[in-house]
This record gives structure tokens, sequence and C-alpha cells, in this order.
């Protein structure tokens, strides 16, 4: 696959409310669903992971194009740092054959981070864009690693593995990493295992792609992992993942179906978006209060790769 380079690479998106009308389960919807941003399929911009800006801007990983772009409030979008290739071309990039970033992150103080996986050992792991513009890297990870989601952890970094099928661990300051978890439920059946990765109420909590399940791995009091228990299934090509905030409810990514589902607390699920409501290949999405942001990387279908944001509501929430 080729990826020609591509000056203007993406562009603003007219406002496009979804026609959609909205679902409800215990009273959760999802309004004024519009796209704020398109792009560049044919130059690798399938967007991949979101993290925010107390701005308003949003930062997002670009798979195949090796890319982290922000997006501002106004939709105007820059490319803050794209990586090189590796040696002979990153062909030996587990599973999908060609260099991809993946998960973003940005800590407290402002710093951003993200995930490269190329094949190539010194080059995959935890990344930081630095002021200056550049790339750093802060965390090797093993070369048949798929580092994939990524959060921050206090003092610490942690990252699916999607094809290793393991939880790392390594300092925010850099360093060693070393497996977090390497429970039995987050290896692949084929294709990717762990994949989306979040902290929620003294626990981690990660999807299974292949296996369609949304699983919570308990931390311990020394910071370890505790045995991990499914807490969803029927999720076939779950992606990212996030908490709206009425307990252990999530708002999920489905890759493979292009959907976005909300999984209630006791893992029932239901289909707010879809297909015909314009989502292609959903990869990722963020809450926060309110707002609902939601990436569609068209890398397993349609070509629009773009971000959307929505509006969260519960009517009954007393």
């Amino acid at each position: 696959m080729r990826f020609p380079r591509c000056a203007a690479a993406f562009c603003l998106a007219v406002l496009f409310t979804v026609s959609h009308v909205p679902t409800a389960l215990a009273g959760t919807e999802l309004r004024d669903v519009h796209v704020v941003a398109h792009f560049d399929r044919a130059a690798g911009q399938a967007a991949e992971s979101i993290a925010l800006e107390p701005d308003g801007g949003v930062l997002i990983g670009m798979i195949p194009a090796r890319q982290v772009v922000r997006v501002a409030r106004d939709g105007s979008v820059r490319v803050l740092v794209t990586m090189p290739l590796p040696p002979g071309g990153g062909g030996t990039t587990p599973v999908v054959g060609t260099p991809v970033v993946t998960g973003v992150a940005r800590s407290g103080a402002g710093e951003v981070y993200f995930l490269y996986s190329s094949g190539a050992g010194g080059m995959t792991g935890i990344w930081q864009v630095r002021r200056s513009g550049g790339p750093r890297l802060v965390v090797p990870l093993p070369a048949d690693a798929f580092p994939n989601g990524l959060v921050i952890d206090g003092d610490r970094f942690l990252v699916t593995d999607s094809t290793g099928g393991r939880v790392w661990q390594a300092p925010v300051r850099g360093g060693r990493a070393s497996v977090w978890s390497a429970d039995p439920v987050l290896k692949p059946a084929g294709f990717f295992g762990a994949n989306g990765l979040k902290v929620h109420a003294g626990a981690v909590w990660v999807s299974n792609s292949d296996r369609g399940t949304l699983l919570r791995i308990p931390i311990r009091h020394d910071r370890g992992s505790g045995p991990a228990e499914v807490r969803a299934r029927g999720l076939e090509g779950i992606d990212d993942f996030d908490f709206t905030g009425r307990g252990d409810e999530v708002l999920a990514a489905v890759n493979q179906a292009s959907e976005l589902v909300r999984v209630s607390s006791g893992g029932r699920a239901e289909t707010l978006l879809d297909a015909d409501d314009g989502l292609q290949g959903t990869t990722a999405v963020r809450v926060h209060g309110n707002r609902v942001y939601l990436t569609n990387g068209a890398n397993l279908a349609g070509d629009d790769p773009n971000l959307m944001i929505g509006e969260l509501h519960h009517p009954h929430r007393t």
C-alpha cells in the first residue's frame, strides 16, 4: 500500500449533523454529533487515538502516516511530529507489516507522548514530542511488540501490547519497561488481543479486539495486577473505549462494525451510532464532561477518516 505525500493533509469539514435519532438505554443519549475535521486517507492519515488538551485541542495519532496531529477548537489541524521509517522500511512490524503510530497521551504538565510500532529494536516504544518539535524515545519496547493503548497512571506509563497479549508498565521519567499483566484473557486469537486501555476506579480496564471482551484488572495495594475478569462480551472488533461518568458504563468504538456502543455497568451493550450515521472504521472515543470525541480511521471500511464531536445526555440522571 502506498501513501503518497500530500501537502494538504486534511481539510475542515462543513458542519455535518448526524440524522440518527438518539437511542437510549437507562437514559443515555448522544446528540448533535458532527464532523469537525476530515483527514487524508490516501496519505495514511487513518485516525487512531485521542488525547485531550485543556484549551479544547485534540491530539490524534495517525496510523500509517506515522504522525501525531493537533486539531484546534476552530478545526484547524497541525502536524506535531512525523516518525522516520526504520532501516529497511519497517516491513517487520508485527501483523500489519508497516510502521504505525498508535496511542497518544498528554501529561498534566503538558508533555505529549505517543506509541510507535516499527518492528525494529531501538525504535518501537514510547516516544515524546519535544517542545522543539522532534521526537525522543523515552521507553524502548521489544521489536516484536505492538504497543497500542497508552495511559499515564501517576508516575508510570501503562501500555497494551496487542500481539503479545500483555500490559507493560514503565516510569514516566523513562527507562526500562516491565510486564504488568500477562493474564491469558489479554491474548489475541489470530490478530489483535489487548487494545484499548483506561484506568478507572482502582482498576485497569482493557479491551480485547479478537475476543470481543471488555476486561477489568484490579490494581493491588503494591500497584501490581490482580486477576483479570471479563465484564462484557460480544464486542468483536472493539478498539478504544471510555467511561461516561455513570459508574462503570462505557462508550466503546467497535472498529470492524463501524459502531459506537454503550456498555452498561452490567455488561449489556446497545449501539448508539453506526455506519448509517457516518461512522467508518471507528477507532477511539474520549468523554470529557458531556462532550464525546470520536475518531473514524476508515482503515477497514470507507474512505473518510475524521474527528467527530457529540453531546452526551443523561435525561434520567438524578
